[in-house]
């Protein structure tokens, strides 16, 4: 059966919403670097991690790239890094007559979604050919001219680098996410899910629902929300948030990624959220939020619910991803009478959901939900 364009972009919206679901299954306080990873993807553009060592910056990137599908490259970069060791060596079979190529296959040049890890300790024949790459997506270097399949590449850093050349370069990366060691309450959970890792079950690509969500994003109007956007820009610039033009103008694709991931052709103030993720620090990102509060507070994506309530704050975010989260919790339950264990899983949802409204100011979007919740927990 042939899907119209509006079913089909709402199956591929679906599509990123289960997998991300799976992605996010293996995390504990990292869904934010999945989603956005996601979003980026969509958006076609990159995402900057940071955070001090040992926070899974990496196993967050490794779980939405395994759930996303597709070429997946990774590699931790040292001051002592070759070129080679990252886009591929010479090919000597060509240089025997002359010509200077290089071997992409299984190298950056040739993946679909890259993790460089430690990305500003790499050097400046580095980090020259990654501007190229990651700007036009094509790799040139010698006689090698190579269109790149790379859908978004993260890279992963300490700090934020103080030099204005390695600023200059982050500024490539639009997206910025923040981490920090799991909190004391996530603790239990984090032991719990990290000994009894096994390995993540995944199943086929959703990387052809990626790229007809790029396609749509890219055909998203903007009219409505162009000048909400522009009066965004205008507060964080007062605030001194500093934001190039390049950042200015490149925030739009990721306001017309969130409307595609929301099943959605026109984007609208749904998808403001996107706004403190384009502010370079953390405090900036801070400071971005309470500047724009009134601006987010309509905020909501029912695929990106995690990075939508956390970078709006916004009670309709929260309400979307308390909604997708009963919904799925409902889904497991499939009828069946709730078992003990089933029933404190029930009433830990209704209290996180009573904790974040009052009874009288359930949003509609959530009101249902509770109500079957509810249901299934009484005597």
């Amino acid at each position: 059966m042939t899907l119209t364009p509006s079913e089909q972009l709402a199956a591929d919206a679906q599509a990123i919403c289960a997998a991300m679901t799976a992605a996010r299954s293996s995390l504990v306080e990292r869904e934010l670097i999945a989603e956005v990873v996601a979003l980026c993807a969509v958006a076609g553009e990159h995402v900057l991690v940071v955070g001090p060592p040992g926070t899974a910056k990496s196993a967050a990137v490794r779980s939405a790239a395994a759930h996303l599908g597709g070429t997946y490259f990774e590699y931790l970069i040292g001051r002592f890094t070759e070129p080679n060791e990252i886009f591929g060596p010479v090919d000597l079979r060509r240089l025997r007559d002359g010509v200077m190529a290089y071997e992409t296959a299984g190298m950056l040049p040739a993946a679909e979604i890259a993790f460089l890890d430690e990305i500003f300790t790499g050097s400046t024949a580095i980090l020259n050919a990654l501007l190229g790459l990651l700007n036009e997506r094509v790799f040139r270097r010698g006689a090698t001219v190579l269109a790149s399949p790379l859908r978004v590449c993260v890279g992963a850093a300490n700090t934020l680098p103080d030099d204005p050349a390695l600023a200059a370069f982050a500024d490539r990366f639009l997206a910025r996410v923040h981490v920090h060691p799991v909190s004391d309450a996530g603790l239990e959970e984090l032991l719990e899910r990290g000994w009894d890792s096994t390995g993540e079950q995944v199943g086929g690509s959703v990387l052809p629902a990626v790229d007809r969500l790029a396609a749509a994003a890219r055909r998203c109007t903007l009219g409505e929300v162009r000048p909400l956007l522009a009066t965004a820009l205008r507060r964080m610039r007062e605030a001194g948030i500093g934001l190039s033009d390049r950042r200015a103008v490149r925030t739009q694709r990721l306001i017309a990624a969130a409307a595609a991931l929301d099943g959605r052709q026109v984007a609208g103030p749904a998808d403001l959220w996107v706004l403190p993720l384009v502010a370079p620090t953390e405090q900036d990102q801070a400071q971005a939020r309470e500047v724009l509060a009134d601006l987010l507070k309509l905020s909501a994506s029912s695929t990106l619910g995690h990075a939508a309530e956390e970078y709006s704050r916004g009670p309709l975010a929260r309400a979307e991803r308390l909604a997708g989260a009963g919904h799925r919790l409902l889904a497991q339950l499939d009828g069946a009478e709730p078992t003990r264990d089933d029933r404190l899983r029930l009433e830990a949802m209704l209290r996180e959901i009573d904790a974040g409204f009052p009874a009288d100011e359930v949003p509609d979007v959530l009101r249902d939900v509770r109500g079957r919740l509810v249901g299934l927990v009484a005597p």
